[in-house]
């Protein structure tokens, strides 16, 4: 099965008509709420860095040039706006599979909604810059004008989603791709006509924090996924100490199972550092055993907004 796949991936890739894949899984999707919705941008009312390297099926070999490990790079900032009564973000994202290279950058914009003592409810959109890069792949017929060579498209695309956030539950959802782009390949003799048409992506997620002593909390989480074709989801359970060391459980649909282990540094726990495993579990011949995550993130104190108290002077409370 494994020495197939290039042929299958390359006929999705190249046929003339191609839906989207399902956008980069994350393990770490608890942490990253502003890759599943722009509606998280400035919810927890601090400035936050977040990033994520995932390294997939380690070790592939589908034999091409460089294995076909899929490999995921995220960086993105968030931070609450008083002024913009909500919340701005920013997101870069480099995702590399076989020889095709999908690259987008993102700006977001969330408005808050006060619910209740703790809770805040996000109504997000947002703008991206995408670029869809087809390498150079090895076509039997050199003529053939459905494989692309060394061709690449960019197109703007939109997104929106809502968010809501408290102390002890939180949920969210976001969609993409609402222009549904069309990306434009050539092959290598510039004539040629592939297209890759995006599709919707749809995310929801939650997770909600049980107490269960003084120092421990127990956090079951779930992210649900469809591209309207697929559908697949997450579901696991983290536990936390002291408010500083976790570990966790998770389980992808027909994927893997992977545990995740991180902790927090710093004061207020501001910086947070966290690894997850995957072990395949589905369809194994395909892919390789383990896939790998690193996720580095640093949460800035709250803003705070000094108001200068009024001055007041004798010579305004006569009248003329």
């Amino acid at each position: 099965m494994k020495k197939f796949l290039p042929v299958i991936m390359l006929f999705l890739l190249c046929h003339p008509l191609v839906w989207a894949q399902q956008q980069p899984q994350f393990t770490h999707y608890s942490f990253n709420g502003m890759h599943i919705s722009p509606a998280y941008a400035g919810i927890t009312n601090h400035p936050e860095i977040f990033s994520i390297y995932r390294y997939q099926w380690l070790g592939y070999d589908a034999t091409l040039d460089d294995g076909g490990s899929p490999r995921t790079m995220l960086l993105s900032a968030s931070t609450p706006v008083r002024l913009l009564h909500g919340g701005v973000g920013v997101s870069l994202m480099r995702d590399r599979i076989a020889n095709f290279t999908y690259l987008q950058a993102a700006l977001s914009y969330s408005y808050h909604i006060n619910i209740g003592e703790t809770g805040k409810l996000g109504i997000g959109v947002q703008g991206t810059v995408n670029n869809i890069k087809q390498g150079a792949y090895r076509a039997n017929d050199p003529n053939d004008t459905h494989v692309p060579y060394n061709s690449s498209d960019s197109k703007y695309d939109l997104g929106a989603g809502l968010w809501y956030q408290s102390d002890q539950f939180y949920a969210g959802g976001g969609i993409t791709n609402l222009l549904h782009s069309e990306y434009l390949f050539q092959d290598s003799s510039a004539t040629g006509n592939g297209r890759y048409l995006s599709e919707n992506h749809i995310y929801i997620t939650g997770g909600v924090n049980l107490p269960v002593s003084a120092d421990v909390v127990v956090t079951p989480t779930a992210l649900f996924k469809y591209d309207t074709e697929t559908f697949s989801y997450d579901a696991g359970v983290r536990a936390t100490y002291a408010e500083k060391y976790w570990a966790g459980l998770n389980y992808r649909h027909k994927e893997a199972v992977s545990a995740l282990v991180g902790l927090s540094l710093f004061q207020d726990n501001a910086l947070r550092v966290g690894y997850a495993f995957d072990f395949t579990t589905f369809n194994t011949a395909a892919k390789a055993p383990t896939s790998h995550e690193v996720m580095l993130s640093y949460r800035l104190p709250e803003p705070v907004v000094r108001i200068r108290p009024a001055i007041r002077t004798p010579r305004y409370f006569f009248s003329r």
